[in-house]
């Protein structure tokens, strides 16, 4: 699937909820799916600046997708960072760099957290490009 078709898919599901609390509970759910980063790589240099809770998130080159995995010590934030994996794992750097992030304003997430989780929204997905770019200039070389 492409980044654009799974970020529709992702509209269509919060869109057939009620009410934001219908919504929490259903990024909680998403974030107990979350491929889990493993507990060895839980270092310092994996945590995201600039959230208030701790998420963790790295990354690898398998052939020429980039895959991701994370973790949280936040439901809600775990939820949020699972999200973003869903859109982005499995897609090629150039992909994740070029996509639009229309869809978190779609889905009324960013207008419906604290200022501070907004905050580590805009930090988790700067980090999930910063990786892309990292491996799409090591695919480029």
């Amino acid at each position: 699937m492409t980044i654009e078709q799974i970020q529709e898919e992702l509209i269509d599901e919060f869109s057939m909820f009620d009410d934001w609390m219908q919504r929490y509970e259903y990024m909680i759910d998403l974030g107990k799916s979350l491929p889990l980063i493993d507990e060895a790589k839980k270092t310092d240099d994996k945590l995201i600046k600039g959230c208030q809770s701790k998420v963790w998130l790295d990354a690898g080159l398998n052939g020429e997708k980039v895959n991701f995995k994370a973790d949280s010590d936040a439901i809600i934030t775990k939820g949020i960072i699972a999200i973003l994996i869903r859109v982005f794992d499995d897609q090629a750097p150039e992909d994740i760099l070029s996509a639009k992030m229309d869809f978190i304003d779609e889905i009324g997430l960013k207008e419906h957290l604290s200022p501070t989780r907004a905050n580590g929204l805009v930090s988790m997905v700067k980090q999930l490009k910063l990786y892309a770019l990292g491996y799409q200039a090591q695919l480029n070389s």
